[in-house]
């Protein structure tokens, strides 16, 4: 069987709604639905929703690509599928993503701004512009974390490591295993 690469961009045809856990809800039953299919067909790829617009690139089986493709063209959760890239691979270039969701707005933000950019319209990328997104995808590093395109955090904020919680508790048990040192050290 020969492998194919395919990249395209549509719009959203849903109203967003607010982020639940990191990820517009729409986008994130589109996700489930993808891995789980994308997986039975060993497809691996990326997904980006900023500004309404989906930037999706899939590789894998040529069959399995043309069968998910009609598929998503089906799909009436978008409208205005562009085709950036359809062309034969050589070897898979994504290791092991069911569909990759790519959290890095910063990153994102970055890429439009080099490229002198003022919004994220994927339809409208060159060839280079396109490689490129395909590239920021495969590198993303935040593994299944789902971050929204649209968040508001600038550039130079940082996420917590620790939520509220977790932090009280690393600190009660660290109180905890203090006071039972001082309190074995006073035995000796």
């Amino acid at each position: 069987m020969s492998l194919m690469r395919l990249a395209y961009a549509s719009e959203a045809t849903f109203e967003a709604k607010p982020v639940e856990k990191g990820v517009e809800p729409h986008v994130a039953r589109i996700l489930m639905t993808s891995r789980r299919n994308n997986a039975k067909g060993k497809l691996v790829g990326g997904l980006y929703y900023g500004n309404n617009r989906f930037f999706q690139y899939l590789e894998g089986e040529e069959d399995e690509v043309r069968k998910t493709f009609d598929r998503i063209l089906k799909d009436e959760r978008h409208r205005n599928v562009v085709t950036l890239i359809e062309e034969p691979l050589e070897d898979r270039t994504f290791s092991n993503w069911s569909m990759k969701y790519v959290p890095l707005s910063r990153d994102v933000r970055r890429f439009l701004e080099s490229q002198g950019l003022e919004a994220f319209e994927p339809a409208s990328f060159t060839s280079d512009q396109c490689e490129d997104m395909i590239e920021l995808v495969r590198n993303s590093s935040h593994d299944q974390k789902l971050v929204n395109h649209d968040d508001t955090r600038t550039v130079g904020d940082t996420p917590q490591a620790f939520s509220p919680g977790l932090k009280a508790g690393l600190i009660a048990a660290a109180l905890c295993l203090l006071g039972a040192l001082f309190f074995a050290g006073s035995m000796l």
